[in-house]
């Protein structure tokens, strides 16, 4: 399940935290990547813990508190502390699929993979080149959004950017464990939410559709309680 959630930052959020990243240190991408990664990734990124990342970071994790949109796609149990990555003169990353155990810097938690997420920071027609491409068994999914919109996909996913040829492509990834595990599972849930979500907007005062979406929203706590691993 490949989602979008448009406006994550508004506008002003987005130029403040373009402005701190820009001014951060930049180093080589490859600090973060494991053995396979590291063959194929050639970007820029701010170091984990720099005090920009932390700042731009937290401002995401607020966001996506706030955002009913991303908190029923993903049913967040834990997420990575966000990292920021730039590129330009043709820089990329080869296909990779991203590893299944994050440690978080400076403590003993580690996360499992189940969502990777890239939030956009420059207009799309700022930069060329950069895509996104996600490959699944539909296909591959080629994914360029608007500044201050996120993406979410299964990190089982093999994944590319391809080369920036013009400008910079700036942009935030991390990964998150969702209480539900299998993206099948989760995508089900999902889709349920949001049927649920259109029936109580639609049928408000009718008494035979409120009893329905009661128990269509009794199945779908049932099934988070019969699914979720905390």
């Amino acid at each position: 399940m490949l989602i979008t959630i448009p406006d994550l930052l508004a506008p002003e959020q987005v130029a403040e935290a373009r402005a701190i990243l820009e001014s951060a240190e930049w180093v080589d991408g490859r600090v973060t990547a494991g053995h396979q990664s590291a063959r194929a990734k050639d970007n820029e990124q701010i170091p984990e813990g720099h005090p920009a990342a932390r700042e731009v970071g937290e401002m995401i994790l607020r966001a996506l508190g706030a955002n009913p949109l991303f908190l029923s796609a993903a049913l967040p149990l834990r997420i990575f502390p966000p990292l920021f990555n730039r590129y330009s003169g043709g820089q990329n990353f080869g296909t990779h699929v991203d590893n299944a155990i994050r440690q978080v810097p400076g403590s003993s938690q580690r996360i499992r993979t189940d969502l990777s997420a890239t939030l956009f920071f420059e207009d799309p027609s700022s930069y060329e080149g950069g895509e996104l491409c996600v490959e699944d068994t539909y296909g591959v999914h080629r994914v360029k959004l608007p500044a201050g919109s996120l993406v979410l996909y299964p990190s089982t996913s093999l994944h590319h950017v391809t080369p920036v040829t013009r400008g910079t492509r700036l942009c935030s990834f991390f990964w998150l464990q969702s209480m539900i595990r299998d993206d099948g599972r989760r995508s089900l849930l999902f889709d349920l939410d949001l049927g649920i979500q259109v029936l109580n907007r639609e049928l408000r005062g009718n008494d035979a559709a409120e009893k329905t979406s009661v128990q269509l929203t009794g199945v779908y706590h049932n099934l988070v309680r019969q699914w979720a691993e905390m």
